[in-house]
């Protein structure tokens, strides 16, 4: 930033002094509360994969990277009204951001970040700026939403945006095969109503899906398997979180790390899903439903 940008920055930083942001240690792991939120992550859609288990069960994966996730920015009640964890992944070059976007990250110390998200958290589970967050943040087993954008597919006929059947192929039907038809509009009420399916705008919306199991994590190369399929096209950026439908129970059965991943997630191991249940049980048993009663001698 040249010297003379750099101090009307410093100068409009001076005269809107803010409440400073209380010490906050360095994360230790604790036991997780039941009112307790952990932060999530930002992660890369690196594409689809396929794995089979311990029973041999084919399990569809998408592989999500995890790249430079880090904490940005901390929300405190005093300032903003509650406690939130500002998150950033990528990385981008300061001429490609607008100044106010690069004097934050130049005020916090931290490195340009290509994409920022912020999570609400609880008070035990706020971590300092600075910290990074890995896929070792998730364990195998564990339950969690991700939030992506939809394929986006242009502007789409009512056949391919709505499903809609179409005219007929023929008898009368003269160049509109695949147009919407009558949509009920005379002169009451004389307006189309809105939502009405029409042609328009396909794709490109926000989307969640819930529930999603973590099947394998591997911390060395930060990279998360998720079984299923999620929103949006390869390289673009999801959200993660703990899932919101899941029980402190549910969550007390894995050793889900809280605050943060504090070790060296080089020297994890790589930690895969295990089955509980063998879906094939039923079938090792045969049962021989039509026996046969041989007759001695036979």
């Amino acid at each position: 930033m040249p010297p003379d940008v750099q101090a009307i920055v410093d100068d409009a930083i001076a005269a809107h002094a803010k409440i400073p942001v209380p010490h906050i240690p360095p994360p230790k792991p604790s036991p997780m509360l039941p009112d307790s939120h952990r932060v999530g992550c930002i992660a890369i859609k690196a594409g689809m994969t396929q794995e089979w288990d311990e029973h041999g069960v084919r399990v569809p994966l998408t592989v999500l990277w995890v790249d430079e996730c880090e904490v940005v920015g901390v929300n405190t009640p005093e300032r903003n009204g509650r406690w939130a964890l500002q998150v950033g992944a990528g990385y981008t070059k300061q001429k490609s951001m607008a100044l106010s976007r690069a004097g934050f990250f130049l005020t916090q110390g931290v490195p340009f970040k290509k994409k920022v998200h912020e999570w609400p958290v609880s008070q035990d589970a706020v971590l300092p700026i600075g910290t990074h967050i890995t896929s070792a943040h998730y364990v195998p087993g564990q339950r969690v939403d991700v939030t992506g954008w939809t394929k986006f597919k242009g502007f789409q006929g009512v056949m391919k945006r709505w499903g809609f059947k179409g005219l007929p192929a023929t008898r009368g039907v003269s160049l509109a095969h695949r147009s919407p038809g009558a949509i009920g509009g005379r002169q009451d009420p004389g307006k189309v109503w809105k939502g009405q399916k029409l042609p328009g705008h396909m794709g490109n919306e926000r989307r969640t899906v819930q529930n999603c199991l973590v099947y394998k994590v591997d911390s060395a190369r930060n990279l998360l398997y998720i079984r299923g399929q999620l929103p949006g096209p390869v390289g673009r950026f999801v959200f993660l979180r703990d899932a919101v439908r899941n029980t402190h129970e549910f969550r007390s059965k894995f050793a889900i790390p809280f605050p943060a991943f504090c070790g060296d997630p080089a020297a994890a191991p790589v930690a895969v899903y295990k089955t509980p249940k063998d879906p094939y049980l039923m079938y090792r048993a045969e049962t021989d439903y039509f026996p046969i009663n041989w007759k001695k001698g036979d």
